[in-house]
Order: structure tokens, then sequence, then C-alpha cells
């Protein structure tokens, strides 16, 4: 039986302090504040890269180098057979592309996992391919696992404020004005690739009933799922763990039947949105701990 490694990211939102808990081995991700280089969860931490995203600090996101990734590989194959390697998506970065060429000088060790997952959806699918592995299954058989049960996830993301989309140009200065003046607070959705506007609500509390909705009939017409057996919900938050809080209750008096949980939102998606946000996910699950 082949001893088999799973690495992710930080994006996944587990931790390097996490490893051991997990037994998963991350890269953290590098961000340029005013040009100069940081790494997640090394030496940024969420409550300082808030701080500095508020007070308008030039952030860019960017992806772990090849050498990063290669030294990464490299070291884990002294002790295991092979590679389950899970980056962000394909449709949210680069990275993915470029593991994948990476691993072509691997001979098979190492398997690129591009299952469109990002954040907390992404953390899921680091802990199954562990579940996974520790069964006996081959880094081939994980990965195809992942990708073929890739889309059996949803989430949707409100914001607090329409600043950073307009920073980050998905939204025209015109139209960010106009949404700022009628307190307009934009639902997202990430299904698959891509983050595209879901509808749109006048207030936070409209914002969140509009996502317990569109979870709800996710999980009744799309999943299947309405005694929560096979699907898990996590509610994410964008440093406003307060909000989020309330907002599980809400989502436990919803949906009684399932587990939900808590975790922060990785700070790639973060710089985008900008801190306020909250989220709610559904993904399909074999381990019970998100």
């Amino acid at each position: 039986m082949s001893k088999v490694a799973i690495v992710t990211d930080t994006n996944s939102g587990i931790t390097p302090s996490e490893q051991e808990k997990t037994g998963v081995f991350v890269l953290p991700m590098p961000f340029y504040i005013d040009e100069k280089l940081f790494f997640e969860f090394v030496d940024l931490s969420q409550k300082d890269f808030y701080e500095m995203l508020e007070n308008d600090c030039q952030i860019t996101t960017s992806m772990p180098s090849a050498g990063d990734v290669m030294d990464k590989w490299d070291e884990l194959l002294k002790e295991y057979d092979e590679i389950v390697y899970i980056p962000m998506s394909s449709g949210l970065s680069s990275s993915c592309q470029t593991a994948i060429m990476l691993s072509d000088d691997y001979d098979g060790k190492v398997q690129v996992v591009d299952n469109q997952r990002i954040s907390v959806t992404q953390r899921l699918s680091a802990l199954e391919a562990k579940k996974l592995a520790d069964e006996g299954k081959s880094a081939l058989e994980i990965k195809e696992y992942l990708e073929e049960h890739k889309k059996e996830s949803t989430i949707y993301i409100t914001v607090d404020t329409l600043k950073y989309l307009k920073k980050g140009g998905r939204l025209t200065p015109a139209v960010a004005a106009i949404g700022t003046l009628l307190h307009i607070k934009p639902v997202l959705q990430i299904q698959g690739e891509k983050l595209d506007t879901f509808s749109k609500a006048r207030t936070m509390k409209q914002a969140k009933q509009i996502m317990l909705d569109a979870i709800e009939k996710d999980l009744k017409e799309r999943f299947k799922d309405e005694e929560g057996k096979e699907y898990v919900i996590s509610i994410a938050h964008t440093n406003n763990l307060e909000e989020a809080e309330e907002f599980k209750k809400e989502a436990e008096e919803r949906f009684p039947n399932h587990k939900i949980e808590i975790n922060p939102l990785a700070l790639s998606v973060s710089c985008h949105i900008g801190p306020g946000a909250l989220a709610i996910t559904a993904t399909k699950s074999i381990v019970e701990n998100i």
C-alpha cells in the first residue's frame, strides 16, 4: 500500500500549526502588501491583514512559487510514496495549472487535484483526501474521487461594503456609487469555477434570508439531501465572527438535521470582498468535522 501525503495551501484555512492535528501539509500563500512580501499565517495574521486592508494598503494576491512547491514535494517524497496536491480552484488562480505542469516531472508520484474549491470547501477536500489516504487509496484514486465530486458544493456570499468589489474592478465606480447610495448588498455565488452575482438585497438581514433560501433550494432540488445525511453546512466570514455566530443560529433553525460550523474565509477571498462579509456553504462530505 502506497504511503500518500496530502498537501494544500492556506487558501483552505488550514494553518501551518494545524498540520499535526489534521495530517495535511500546507503551503503558506504569499501576499504583497505595499510591495512587501508576506506569507499567510507565517508573518501575516488575520488581524494584521484586516488592519492593513482597512488602512487602504495596496494588497496583491500571489501564489506559491514553483520553487517552494517543488521543494515541499521533494521533501515529502523522501518519506512518502505519493502526493496529492490540492491548490485553489483553477477558475480563480493559475496556481493549479502551474502545479499540473510541475507535476509532469514526477512520473505520476504527484497528483494535482482541480476540484474547483476555495476556502472552507477546499479545506473539506483536503480533509476528505486525508481520510481516503488513511483508508489506503492511491494518489490517483483520491484525485479521481475529488474531481468526480467537485460539483457537489455550493457557496453564497454577501458583502458589507462595495468598496473592495469596486477596487478590484468587479464593479464600475458608477454602479458602486449607486449601490452604496441605495445600500445594496449583493449576494454572490461560487458554483464551480467563478465568482458570480446571484441576487441583491437592501439589508444584511434580507441578504442572509436570500442565502438561506438558496441553500435550502440546493439541498432539496440539486443535492436531494433535505435530511442532512450527506452534506455539511459551513458559515464563513471576513473578520465578522459575531455576525457569523448569529447567522449560524439562524441556519441551525432552518437546517436542524445538518451539522453547522464556522470558519473564516480565506484571505485571498477577503481582499476582494472586504471585511464584514458573510458566507454559507453546503458540501457533500465523507468527514464529520470540517
